[in-house]
């Protein structure tokens, strides 16, 4: 579920960007509140509706007594991956959603910034360009750490089953980037750039 939410909500910082830097003066009437509630119930609705999804799928399979996920969460690869019976709908449904609810968001994301970038472009002063891009660099270093690691889950464990590499990609993808968020979005911020100078100096 929070996977999803996660990709989702990536998509949706992504279009509240493209809004402010493409079409600063609509911003207040494109981004009102209403439209942002919205925007964070259907992240939700469609979130919980896939973990059900595959929380009901699971219960159809059938497991032995006595076992233990080797992962430090119950995905559903790891999960199916125990099954005594057939799995076959259950991994068509993990490559379906995943594809489809991974690959749109990211598609969603690579089209706007193409926007963004395109719009920054046009900006004639330097400091607007450099102030452009240090707000999209945060953006982009937490969606590239978040796919990287999702993808390397989900891509490995169709070829390999060393669950030790994929407990360490998850809690990539689960801990560090949560993590990581406030830290690398709060790097445009004066205080906090002087924090790290004398940290670091």
């Amino acid at each position: 579920m929070f996977i999803l939410l996660q990709l989702i909500l990536l998509y949706v910082m992504a279009y509240d960007r493209f809004v402010a830097i493409c079409h600063p003066l609509h911003y207040k009437v494109n981004m009102n509140p209403k439209f942002c509630g919205l925007l964070l119930l259907t992240t939700w609705l469609l979130s919980v509706l896939n973990s059900l999804l595959h929380g009901l799928m699971v219960l159809r399979l059938s497991f032995c007594t006595d076992l233990e996920i080797p992962h430090f969460c119950c995905e559903p690869n790891q999960v199916i991956q125990l099954a005594c019976s057939d799995t076959f709908l259950n991994d068509l449904l993990i490559y379906i959603s995943s594809g489809f609810l991974g690959f749109i968001p990211l598609s969603g994301i690579l089209y706007l910034y193409t926007k963004i970038v395109s719009s920054i472009v046009r900006i004639p002063s330097r400091g607007g360009k450099y102030k452009a891009f240090s707000t999209c660099g945060s953006y982009l270093s937490v969606v590239a750490l978040f796919y990287g690691t999702v993808f390397g889950v989900y891509l490995s464990s169709a070829v390999t089953q060393n669950s030790r590499e994929s407990a360490i990609a998850s809690v990539m993808y689960t801990v560090v980037t949560p993590m990581l968020n406030p830290f690398i979005y709060s790097l445009r911020n004066k205080d906090i750039k002087q924090a790290l100078r004398k940290l670091f100096c």
